[in-house]
């Protein structure tokens, strides 16, 4: 959402550009006239300077224009006020535009999509979505609108990675940055330079141990920038590490990803979000199928829902076309002015994370109508009572550039947790709405269950989180999987404990 807004605002920004330089080729267009006529007057009557001096109507035009005409031309303020102006209208932009933190996490989620769906930067650089697949390049998706990568672009990500000490992608990025800068003019919109880039890709090589390299992006740095002290001290310091010891063969130098912290099951999870786990076939095991559901509800019985069992272990089902499409729009708009930065439970408090990359909003049923029809509708198919406090108000979320949230239980497994504030329980259920379709990606997959469901639009995931004796179910461990290419919005209902004692139907699970 937040990338549309700045589609906007570029678009204003255009317009001050285009009134700037209307006004400065107004202003160069009186220059050149003057230029014009002061050459032509030395290419004509000014050849004879007795004649010049002896006309005293040529003399006093020569001495106006050398005291009067060129002091306006040179002391002009008609630059200064023309960029004044531009200024102003990007100040009044300011507001609205991406802040570094916005720029760093799509540099951030650029490198995501690079690794889970295990992506050549060498093709992101030229705009398509590329595996290596025995030995060739695959697309893995073909955008119906894309771009190719500057220099500059590929420079900025590389230092994003670089400065978080990541060198095994500011390898990557830096190595396409040199590549592209090599052979081209630097443009004053750029940041990077190829000095710069060859300098901080030296360094990241040396970090990843491959010094000879490090040596030979130096010695060249050299020819383009010989006065550089610190380059010479490193190329001092890389010439006698390798004196000291041989240098390392290729084999040995192969870059290494990161260790992730937070992200013990990485393998799994990455393949589920490229499709290649086990993913349920119904036709293999007569207990899933599909049919038109009631729950017993008069409400239901002359539209039922589409229902659709994707799993018994945990128990998951998918609710097709469960929302129509001016209800999920209606859902988007509104929460469009309260989106904020997601978060995730911190101990006894929430805080922002980079395993959940998102933005999202609360609605409430009696703020919005629809909203209350969509909580009625939750019930009908589910029995449960969805009205707070025994349910959570209806979470809006919105997934932009790599947008994702890594493998995550939504029940509290802490009883410090801030889930517990309601009062409520813990988080018996998760009923998640799909309020659009994405081009590619955006699975949401178990992970210990092994299997993925891809974004079904105005569709809806249901589970228990929860065993029948309140013990958490490891196997609902889940993650959402980064958007390749698209816009994603999900809505999350999540039914508490309490309040839901007579409600819980056996018909919903029959396994538990």
């Amino acid at each position: 959402m937040s990338v549309k807004q700045a589609v906007f605002a570029e678009r204003q920004l255009i317009d001050y550009l285009r009134t700037y330089l209307e006004n400065e080729i107004q202003r160069l267009d009186d220059i050149k006239r003057f230029f014009s006529r002061v050459t032509s007057l030395h290419s004509g009557i000014y050849n004879e300077p007795s004649a010049t001096i002896a006309n005293p109507i040529v003399a006093f035009k020569l001495l106006k224009r050398l005291k009067s005409e060129w002091m306006n031309i040179v002391q002009s303020n008609e630059a200064e006020e023309n960029l004044d102006a531009l200024r102003e209208g990007y100040r009044r932009m300011e507001g609205s535009l991406p802040k570094l933190e916005d720029l760093q996490g799509a540099a951030q989620g650029l490198m995501r999509l690079q690794d889970v769906y295990d992506l050549r930067v060498e093709g992101l650089v030229r705009g398509h979505f590329q595996q290596i697949t025995n030995g060739n390049a695959v697309d893995i998706y073909k955008p119906p609108v894309s771009d190719t990568l500057s220099g500059d672009d590929c420079f900025l990500v590389g230092k994003v990675a670089y400065d978080s000490e990541d060198y095994y992608h500011s390898v990557q990025w830096f190595e396409e940055a040199v590549r592209l800068f090599r052979g081209t003019e630097w443009s004053p919109e750029n940041e990077g330079t190829l000095e710069d880039a060859l300098d901080h890709l030296a360094f990241s090589h040396f970090k990843t141990g491959n010094i000879s390299y490090a040596l030979s992006l130096s010695q060249e740095l050299l020819l383009h920038d010989p006065v550089n002290s610190r380059v010479h001290f490193n190329v001092e310091k890389y010439e006698k590490l390798l004196d000291e010891s041989p240098p390392v063969t290729n084999q040995s130098l192969v870059l290494k990803r990161p260790d992730s912290t937070c992200l013990r099951t990485r393998n799994v999870y990455e393949k589920l979000c490229q499709t290649k786990g086990s993913q349920p076939k119904h036709f293999e095991n007569p207990r899933l199928f599909c049919d038109f559901f009631t729950n017993g509800n008069p409400g239901l019985l002359l539209q039922p829902i589409k229902r659709e069992l994707i799993s018994l272990h945990p128990y998951v089902v998918l609710f097709h076309t469960f929302v129509t499409r001016a209800e999920a729009k209606s859902i988007r708009e509104y929460a469009v002015p309260g989106l904020r930065r997601s978060v995730v439970a911190s101990g006894v408090n929430q805080a922002t994370a980079e395993y959940r990359i998102s933005k999202s909003a609360w609605l409430k049923d009696s703020a919005h109508g629809v909203v209350g029809k969509v909580d009625r509708r939750i019930t009908m198919v589910t029995g449960l009572n969805v009205q707070p406090p025994y349910a959570e108000y209806l979470q809006v979320v919105n997934y932009g550039i790599g947008g994702h949230y890594e493998p995550h239980f939504d029940h509290a497994t802490s009883d410090s947790s801030p889930l517990y504030r309601l009062k409520t329980g813990n988080r018996v259920a998760t009923f998640m709405i799909y309020l659009s379709s994405v081009e590619a990606g955006g699975y949401t997959a178990f992970i210990y269950a092994n299997f993925s469901v891809p974004v079904v639009e105005n569709g809806a995931l249901f589970w228990w989180n929860l065993h029948r004796n309140g013990q958490g179910n490891v196997n609902t461990l889940h993650a959402g999987c980064p958007v390749i290419v698209g816009d994603k919005w999900v809505a999350n209902k999540w039914v508490h404990e309490y309040g839901q004692e007579f409600q819980r139907r056996c018909s919903l699970n029959p396994e538990e």
